[in-house]
């Protein structure tokens, strides 16, 4: 079994889509990742060799921030928009949407379930 940035690799499927279990790995960089190294894409992860294992250890380590630091980085970003007060910072901080989205209805997957109001009488919209 490879495991490369502290992922295990599932065993049976194509490399290229085997990367993509590692955070911060999508398709079309799994693929840049494969040609780097000179690994072939449609190469089954259980059909590596261990020298082809190595290189794509150490393209992955190299020149891209996976896993840990890419986590660690996002969350620092985040972190210093609430700090500095800005709009998106504030929509973190209230666990809000921050791109935009409506929050009349909807946005119930980050604002959590709906929390019913003692004495609140719904008006029928026209």
């Amino acid at each position: 079994m490879a495991r490369i940035a502290g992922v295990d690799l599932p065993r049976n499927k194509r490399i290229e889509i085997s990367l993509t279990y590692i955070y911060g790995v999508g398709r079309t960089l799994a693929g840049k990742i494969c040609e780097k190294a000179g690994v072939e894409a449609g190469t089954k992860t259980e059909q590596l060799s261990e020298s082809e294992t190595i290189k794509l250890r150490e393209v992955i380590e190299r020149g891209y921030k996976v896993e840990g630091d890419l986590r660690r980085e996002l969350n620092q970003n985040i972190k210093v928009l609430m700090d500095i007060g800005c709009y998106r910072g504030l929509r973190h901080r209230r666990n809000l949407p921050v791109r935009g989205q409506r929050t009349h209805t909807n946005a119930r997957t980050r604002k959590g379930p709906s929390k019913s109001v003692a004495g609140k009488k719904l008006t029928p919209r026209k």
